[in-house]
């Protein structure tokens, strides 16, 4: 049956073909909820590092991998007569309206700030109706989140309820702390790398480390994921500038001293300043 451009069944009937047990696709047919939960992260990031990279036609193309995700686990979850396609647009939809009781409802919220702590009490309000018991100002954030998201989320939580420091300057202070604090704990692995204990210490105070940058990217209203992003795409475009400088010279950066090294780095990093 023909569709009209744009007409979502003709994704649907696609994946529904594809997961045809006598006639699909034998990869399709053989994936389920697990094994596609990694494509759908994936997808998730490829979204964001279009946005990063401005590139729009690319986003567009993001988007329809990502909707393919929905589009998968709805048909996976019809096939078990669990919820369709057409049950998941209908659960979005409701929640929107019930969380966005100032535009579709009659409360008033004059600002961001108003909107996210609505959001938040409507929520909890959904989970006690569930049968939720755990009333902390912390519930509900999933664990299935990448470790640093989860970070930066436990931190806005406990600061709505006036848990957090007061502005940057007190996070970076306790940054340098931190910084020492595992400059001890690599001392003491050193002096003993077969002792369990201080390596598991180890292990805490970089997590805390971690967990304070965290905090200090909040506060300085910096997405943690967008800046590691960043960094990543830096490090890869230097080090393949050294490869290319060295590989010009007819020399492979391997088997250079960590001195020649460091200078093709500085000579990578000069010309992108330069440029």
């Amino acid at each position: 049956m023909p569709h009209a451009p744009g007409d979502i069944h003709r994704i649907l009937d696609i994946m529904a073909r594809l997961r045809d047990p006598q006639n699909g696709c034998p990869w399709d047919v053989e994936q389920d909820f697990a094994s596609i939960a990694a494509y759908t992260i994936e997808e998730a990031y490829e979204v964001a590092d279009a946005i990063d990279r401005g590139d729009l036609p690319g986003l567009c193309d993001e988007l329809g991998d990502l909707l393919l995700q929905v589009v998968f686990h709805a048909q996976m979850a019809q096939e078990q007569g669990v919820f369709a396609f057409g049950d998941v647009v209908d659960a979005i939809s409701d929640k929107m309206i019930r969380r966005h009781p100032h535009i579709f409802g009659n409360t008033s919220a004059g600002d961001a700030e108003t909107v996210l702590r609505n959001w938040d009490a409507i929520k909890r309000g959904e989970r006690a109706a569930a049968g939720e018991t755990d009333t902390s100002a912390l519930a509900g954030i999933a664990r299935g989140l990448p470790e640093w998201q989860r970070a930066v989320k436990l931190q806005h939580r406990a600061a709505r309820v006036g848990f957090d420091w007061p502005g940057p300057q007190p996070v970076i202070a306790k940054l340098h702390e931190e910084i020492d604090e595992v400059r001890a704990e690599f001392d003491a692995v050193a002096a003993d790398p077969d002792d369990a204990a201080a390596q598991d210490r180890l292990e805490e105070e970089l997590g805390d480390l971690l967990f304070v940058a965290a905090n200090l990217a909040r506060h300085a209203k910096v997405d943690v994921g967008a800046a590691l992003r960043r960094a990543n795409r830096k490090f890869e475009r230097r080090f393949r500038a050294m490869e290319a400088m060295a590989d010009a010279e007819g020399r492979s950066l391997a088997g250079q001293t960590l001195d020649a090294q460091d200078a093709y780095w500085n000579r990578a990093k000069q010309a992108e300043q330069d440029a």
